[in-house]
This record gives structure tokens, sequence and C-alpha cells, in this order.
């Protein structure tokens, strides 16, 4: 299938518009709020929470409510726990991590197989965008708004606690505030991206981009463009590998991501591996 085959197939089916539509909003809110979880540190936390929501989508199937309540609740959950060990023991952050994210991992699994659901792990581990249902996309739609509007509005809070949290605090920011509605955030954009790149890939579409990003400029502000801009090919050019090669739309989104983050690794003007190298070759 040839490109001008895709977009013709985007243009005449619905669910291939939504498919794309959302690929290319989640592409955005997860290369935004990526910046400041690569920024912070927080990689690890993203993928903790990722996969600390799954028990969340049992216990939704069973009360009978949306996924993304369930969900939400049990990534703010995890984010707190963490946080508890952490400050009430001498136990590190990455231990913490580990423990919480593997045992909430384990918890979904658990209630998934003990309720005997309908629900698809492939789909909450891998992603199907292509399956979205129109709840979901609208839901997806507002909290990425959302999330960018909170981070409009508290950009330079969020900017000096990123960079320096003691000055921050010494400033009179309310510094444990602003790390908590970071968390938040980061929590409810993995919840929608679940339908798109699922819990496993998700810390990828929020770390990825944000990093590819960070090796291109110095600048913050231009960082945040540049990840949300990688964020969207990737899930572009993602989605046409998929519909057209057949394959697992999360994957191929997460793949792609990838490989513009190798090409920018070693290619790079600024920072590539291959650039610097060929520059201490001429020098």
């Amino acid at each position: 299938m040839a490109i001008t085959d895709f977009f013709s197939d985007i243009a005449q089916y619905k669910f291939l518009q939504d498919a794309l539509f959302v690929s290319i909003t989640l592409g955005i809110g997860c290369g935004v709020i990526g910046c400041f979880i690569v920024l912070r540190g927080l990689s690890l936390m993203g993928d903790a929470i990722s996969h600390a929501v799954i028990p969340g989508v049992a216990v939704s199937y069973m009360l009978g409510i949306s996924f993304f309540f369930g969900a939400v609740v049990f990534g703010l959950l995890a984010a707190l726990s963490m946080g508890f060990i952490r400050e009430n023991s001498k136990i590190k952050s990455d231990t913490s991590i580990g423990i919480v994210f593997s045992a909430f991992l384990a918890l979904g699994i658990l209630l998934i197989s003990v309720i005997q659901s309908p629900i698809d792990l492939n789909n909450i581990l891998f992603g199907n965008v292509l399956i979205i249902k129109s709840s979901e996309r609208i839901l997806t739609y507002g909290v990425v708004a959302a999330v960018l509007l909170l981070i409009v509005l508290f950009y330079k809070e969020m900017l000096l606690t990123s960079f320096d949290p003691v000055m921050a605090k010494a400033s009179g920011l309310p510094v444990k505030f602003i790390n908590y509605l970071v968390m938040a955030m980061l929590t409810v954009v993995t919840v929608v991206s679940l339908q798109t790149v699922g819990a496993i890939l998700v810390v990828a579409m929020l770390i990825t981009p944000a990093a590819t990003a960070y090796l291109l400029t110095k600048s913050f502000k231009n960082m945040l463009w540049i990840s949300a801009l990688l964020g969207v090919v990737s899930a572009v050019v993602g989605l046409f590998l998929s519909v057209t090669y057949n394959l697992p739309s999360g994957v191929v989104i997460v793949l792609t991501a990838a490989s513009l983050f190798l090409l920018v690794f070693f290619f790079s003007p600024r920072n590539g591996v291959l650039s610097n190298r060929l520059r201490k070759f001429q020098n």
C-alpha cells in the first residue's frame, strides 16, 4: 500500500481517521509531559505507573465503570505508595519503584484471571488504537487538552522545580504540590495512552521523543516543541506502517520513535556519536 492509498483510506474510513487523530493527540501529550519526566529523572516512575494501572482496569470492569477512573486511582495510589516508602524508610527510590510496580502488575494480572473477564490483556499491555471507542477517544482529547493547559498555567513553576527544586522551595513555591501535579498529569496521560500503545510501551512514548529532543537542542522551550513534533511523526508513521503491513499499532509506533532516537543519537550535528568522532578525527 502506497502512502497515497493510506491517506485515501484515511479519508474514506472513519475508524482510521479516529485512530490517526487519537495517535497525533497522544503523540503531542506524551511528548510534552515527557520532557518534564526526563528533566526530573522520573523515567522509572513513568514505567511503574504504566504497569500499576492494570489492576484499576480490572476493578473498573468489576464495578461496571469506565476503565479510566479505576486506572487513574490505582496509578495515583502507586505514585503515593512509592513516595511513602521512600520517605519513611532507608530504601532508595529505584527499589521502592521496583517493589510497587511489580506488586501492582501481579495484582492486575491476578484480578483479570480470577474474574475471567473479556478484557484482552494483549490490548492492555500492547495497545490497539484501531479499536478505540468513541467515549475513550473523547476522553483522550479532553485529558491531553487539560494537561497542556495546566503546563501553560504552571510552566514557570514546573520549570523551576524541575531544574532547581532547592531554589524553588526557597522562593516560596509549593514544591510538593507541583511534584504531585506532575505525577497526576503523568498518570492521566499514561491511562489514556493504554488503548494506543499499551501499558508496557507507553513509557517509551513518554521518554523516547523527549530524550531525542534533548539531544537536538539546549533550549527547554524548543525541547517541548521538538518532542511534541517527534511524538506526532512517530504516531503517524507508526500507524501507516501498522495499517500497511498489518502489524500491532502500539509496537510499531514505539519502534518508529526508537528509530528516530537512533538517527539523532548517531547523526545529530551537535551531540551525535558519529558527528563527535568526525570532529575529533578532523582536529
